[in-house]
């Protein structure tokens, strides 16, 4: 899901950029402090489940967990999955600095989505929370592939075939990370629902 450095144009890349800019500082000014162990927590997750990956043209395929840390982050997932993404440019030269700022919106923003798509739905349905985290998990990779082959577009239509592969490879990762995310909502709603989404606004007493 990485782009690597020298593909994309300098429009994409600024415009990228001043998004990722954005979403930070929001995220930086909703972080609680308070919970600040959960953000470092998963912003370690985000950055070991892409230790592993497939390069596939300019991009590679991983897994991202996004999903997951959208859930549980908000707009806080911006900088989490900033800094991760930060030390794998540095350490292992996944991604690159330039391309910081397109990776951050192509991961972060569906993650955002996700929080306030499902967040609530977890909430309300306790008997559907597992299947909201499901749905979560899985749409997040695919509006993330789909916001890669996007970025690919935009720079130019000779990446367009690349592109289409780039979303058809993601497919099982859709999938997996589907079920990681529904099996960690599961457990999490059993022994620590309040580090779910809107625990302190529902409850299963008031939910229907």
């Amino acid at each position: 899901m990485h782009i690597s450095e020298g593909v994309l144009s300098a429009p994409v890349l600024a415009s990228g950029a001043a998004l990722a800019a954005a979403g930070t500082a929001v995220g930086l000014k909703k972080l609680d402090y308070d919970k600040i162990a959960n953000v470092g927590m998963l912003s370690a997750a985000f950055f070991v489940a892409a230790l592993i990956h497939v390069p596939l043209g300019p991009a590679s395929v991983h897994l991202i967990f996004n999903g997951l840390v959208g859930t549980l982050l908000g707009w806080t997932a911006f900088p989490a999955i900033l800094v991760a993404l930060i030390l794998q440019a540095m350490l292992f030269q996944f991604g690159g600095i330039t391309t910081l700022g397109v990776n951050t919106i192509i991961m972060a923003l569906p993650a955002v989505l996700g929080y306030y798509l499902f967040g609530r739905l977890i909430a309300i349905w306790p008997g559907k929370s597992m299947l909201a985290g499901f749905i979560c998990g899985f749409g997040a990779v695919l509006l993330s592939a789909l916001l890669l082959g996007l970025t690919l577009v935009l720079t130019g239509e000779s990446f367009s075939i690349i592109a289409k592969l780039v979303v058809l490879a993601n497919v099982p990762v859709m999938i997996i990370e589907g079920i990681v995310t529904a099996f960690c909502i599961g457990f999490l709603k059993k022994v620590r629902p309040e580090m779910l989404p809107f625990s302190t606004t529902f409850s299963p007493d008031n939910s229907t």
